[in-house]
């Protein structure tokens, strides 16, 4: 077993918990992943953000750097193999081999499953569940080398339960669920810890993008989609994404070392597992 001296990296500055990390965050440009690489790089992380929109990207890191935070803007399309090795060298030129790894990039399909053709469950699949083993397989060979690593994978509460007209995107979470489960027992005895954060209704860009697709396959409006959605809160409101954030970047750090192989549940007591 891995001991604490081995699994706690050392030169850690007095109220920068993470001053001597470096974390990767896809799908940073917005939403969760802004959140999560927003929140890491202020508590002292040498963040690499990446994501297919450069201008948003741009902005993330700007926000970053001007309140004294180090950050690191890498195009990347996580479905294609060669970006995501390019994020990795990348990675590794700038600020060393990276110890955590936050997938956030996803997509969100609504669609009756017979309206959905084989190219829809393939995209979802490929940049949902995919894309997340091929960014892991690029970087976890470091953190094993090192005895170190965190790994957190962005997946849903729709990868614990069935819903209508959301087979595509139930699958795909289901997968990363079921990955983040197998992947924290087979590399527990490594210094490695990979969870899982599954959070409900969110308010972010891609929930609300979803909003037309939400409406027409439950035949009521924009608004009344919305209203549903809200309604199914049992706090009575949608989960921000810096509290999902928050729960990211606590499995994060050294204080979750006791934790691995979980799926923890964000979604204002939507559902209880």
């Amino acid at each position: 077993m891995t001991s604490a001296a081995q699994s706690t990296p050392a030169g850690r500055v007095a109220g920068h918990p993470f001053s001597d990390s470096v974390a990767v965050v896809t799908g940073a440009s917005r939403g969760i992943g802004r959140a999560i690489a927003c929140e890491l790089a202020s508590r002292g992380a040498c963040v690499v953000a990446a994501a297919r929109n450069s201008t948003e990207l741009e902005a993330v890191v700007a926000e970053i750097m001007e309140q004294g935070g180090r950050a690191l803007p890498v195009r990347c399309d996580i479905a294609v193999e060669d970006d995501v090795d390019r994020l990795a060298e990348e990675t590794l030129s700038a600020f060393g081999p990276a110890s955590i790894l936050v997938n956030s990039a996803g997509v969100y399909r609504v669609a009756a499953f017979l309206d959905a053709g084989m190219d829809d469950f393939r995209l979802v699949m490929e940049v949902n569940y995919f894309a997340t083993v091929r960014t892991i397989r690029a970087f976890l060979p470091a953190m094993v080398s090192a005895g170190y690593g965190r790994i957190v994978n962005i997946a849903s509460t729709a990868g614990k339960y069935g819903s209508r007209n959301q087979s595509m995107y139930n699958a795909s979470k289901h997968a990363v669920v079921g990955l983040t489960r197998s992947l924290g027992l087979e590399l527990s005895r490594t210094g490695v810890r990979v969870n899982a954060v599954c959070p409900g209704y969110v308010d972010t860009p891609m929930l609300r993008g979803a909003l037309p697709d939400l409406a027409l396959v439950n035949g009521v409006s924009e608004n009344e989609a919305l209203d549903a959605a809200i309604a199914a809160v049992p706090i009575g409101r949608l989960i921000r994404a810096d509290e999902v954030g928050h729960l990211a970047v606590y499995l994060a750090s050294e204080q979750a070392d006791g934790v691995t192989g979980q799926a923890y549940t964000i979604a204002g007591g939507q559902i209880l597992i």
